[in-house]
């Protein structure tokens, strides 16, 4: 790099209710699938890094959980990864749905933001009618009008180039915080407990997967040793009896189903082979726990 070299560099914090497609964004704007994505809300909890570098530039966006009313101390732990990340960033993204009302998102984040810039961008257009769109647009202009809004879709990847390119244009100038081949700074054991989690979320229903927690009680990789594979001890925390047996299923077939998909979404991670013990223990009320809390990695 020379020094006339103009080089952009600064942390993004993606933020919006849940389900608007925060963690598809990041996913899709890295290139890689480093959050997890499910149907059901509030599937993300813990703030996600994720590093995209390109001529010029690098954006480190951060994933966090979705915008909400805490009524328990797990969800007030996720709305201060949320403002921590509001307070980090360099530029903020809010994401809103184009189906839906964008009044309450800004009034909850506004105060937070300050003196930030601001890119609203406006999620899932291809669910929406064009005549729909111009008075939304203009709604959110009206609210706050310093900010940037983009309209796109994450799933399709319709005008998400032109959002990397505003999100550029707000990027403060200066060196790369991260080697340029770098894409996170999670280690790997964190994207396996992630990956697990994801499995929990997409097999089971109701209120299951937002009673459990996953821990890594052990992680050695053993690739280098003759050929074996890493070994990966994880323990799923629910909260009730009854919720460890529907976890488990008859004949421990649900476990081993998550296990499964859980172990080849964890080798296509790594690109090595893995051997994963799962285990589901009751920790009963951990939500509510801060000492639970500490221990599992929210707080």
């Amino acid at each position: 790099m020379t020094s006339d070299t103009i080089y952009k560099s600064g942390y993004i914090a993606i933020v919006g209710r849940p389900n608007v497609g925060k963690s598809t964004l990041m996913n899709c704007l890295v290139g890689e699938r480093l959050s997890i994505v499910t149907p059901k809300p509030q599937t993300t909890r813990t703030r996600v890094l994720g590093i995209a570098s390109g001529k010029g530039y690098q954006m480190i966006f951060l994933d966090t959980p979705g915008l909400l009313d805490p009524k328990y101390p797990l969800q007030e732990a996720m709305v201060k990864t949320i403002k921590a990340a509001v307070d980090d960033a360099d530029l903020v993204l809010l994401l809103v749905d184009a189906r839906g009302d964008p009044k309450p998102d800004l009034d909850q984040l506004l105060p937070w933001v300050r003196k930030k810039p601001l890119v609203v961008g406006i999620n899932k257009i291809d669910l929406v009618q064009k005549e729909a769109l111009l008075p939304f647009i203009s709604g959110i202009a009206e609210r706050v009008s310093r900010a940037e809004i983009v309209p796109f879709s994450a799933l399709t990847q319709f005008s998400v180039e032109e959002l990397r390119k505003v999100l550029l244009r707000f990027l403060p100038e200066g060196s790369p915080f991260y080697p340029e081949d770098q894409i996170t700074e999670h280690p790997e054991r964190f994207f396996a407990a992630e990956l697990i989690r994801e499995q929990v979320f997409l097999t089971t229903g109701d209120e299951i997967p937002y009673s459990t927690a996953v821990l890594i009680e052990e992680f050695k990789e053993r690739t280098a040793e003759g050929g074996k594979k890493d070994f990966i001890r994880a323990t799923i925390y629910v909260e009730k009896e009854n919720q460890k047996a529907i976890l488990i299923g008859k004949d421990g077939r649900g476990l081993k189903r998550i296990g499964s998909r859980a172990r080849s979404a964890i080798e296509s991670l790594t690109s090595r082979p893995v051997y994963l013990e799962l285990w589901v223990k009751v920790r009963p009320g951990w939500r509510k726990s801060k000492r639970d809390l500490q221990e599992l990695g929210y707080l």
